[in-house]
């Protein structure tokens, strides 16, 4: 089982980050419905699925980083 991040989407394909920085191609229609750029997957063989808890943790992540790049 891995984790990686949906980096961008390139037409019928999900480019996704994987631990440690490889990229990984990963057809669209493989990835569960609402898949998004950003979203956390955990890869476990041929199942896809969406980690709500590090997709959120992602965000707060990203979100704390901007608060503190932009304070007045």
């Amino acid at each position: 089982m891995v984790q990686g991040i949906i980096d961008r989407f390139e037409g019928k394909v999900a480019v996704v980050e994987i631990e440690g920085g490889d990229m990984k191609d990963f057809p669209k229609s493989a990835l569960p419905k609402g898949a998004k750029v950003g979203d956390m997957l955990i890869i476990d063989g041929n199942t896809i699925t969406i980690s709500k808890e590090g997709t959120n943790q992602l965000r707060k992540e990203i979100d704390d980083l901007m608060d503190e790049l932009f304070e007045d």
